[in-house]
């Protein structure tokens, strides 16, 4: 994986069909079992309803993926949700609409446009952040070189997370894996090699607010 996406907070939509209602509630999950478990909460949530349908996706690559009509017609809830998902590449995810019935049957195509934009207006009220593989490097340098370093940090668009000033200086930056090496090369050309740099394992992080936020996975 260099990056994909992933739901930092989840939220909810809703939207009304022909008196129907449909309310999506976004999760970020981690396992199948996480999932089946707020399945469950959601159905008890909402235990006077006439549906529960979902789908997630779980796995940087998509490795798991489920759906569920719920008593809808087969293939016009769950897999119309599960559309929404992949076709926005989100990942860790779970999606629940749930329907109170109005009265009016909508249709199979009814039911599919309804349940796509339940679970579409779900994910504009949720947080999606760009998940990416990178290293933290930390570089000590003199004073000197300071400047030098802040200006290459700049250049690449890359967060530094911290400075610390003592004898000499100390940057931690952290780098997506594609720029690991032309970060490495910079600093060693304008220091002329006296900056010393120490990589990290790889690591995930993302951009949250304006601000870089190291996963712990």
């Amino acid at each position: 994986m260099v990056e994909h996406k992933i739901v930092y907070n989840g939220g909810s939509g809703e939207i009304v069909e022909k008196k129907s209602r449909f309310i999506a509630n976004v999760f970020p999950v981690e396992s199948e079992e996480e999932a089946f478990g707020i399945i469950e909460e959601t159905k008890k949530k909402y235990w006077d309803a006439r549906h529960n349908c979902h789908a997630f996706v779980i796995g940087e690559r998509g490795e798991i993926t489920r759906c569920s009509d719920d008593g809808e017609p087969s293939g016009t809830a769950g897999r119309p949700i599960l559309e929404v998902i992949t076709g926005a590449g989100i990942h860790n995810v779970l999606v629940i609409v749930t329907r109170y019935f109005g009265g009016t049957l909508l249709g199979t195509g009814g039911l599919v446009r309804a349940y796509s934009q339940a679970a579409q207006a779900g994910l504009a009220e949720s947080q999606v952040v760009t998940k990416q593989v990178g290293r933290k490097l930390t570089i000590d340098t003199d004073y000197n070189g300071i400047g030098k370093l802040q200006y290459i940090a700049a250049q690449l668009e890359l967060a530094v997370l911290d400075t610390v000033y003592s004898d000499k200086v100390q940057m931690v930056v952290l780098a997506p894996e594609d720029k690991v090496h032309a970060l490495e090369k910079k600093v060693t050309e304008a220091s002329s090699g006296q900056a010393s740099i120490d990589i990290s394992d790889k690591l995930y992080f993302a951009e949250i607010d304006g601000e870089a936020v190291v996963f712990e996975d």
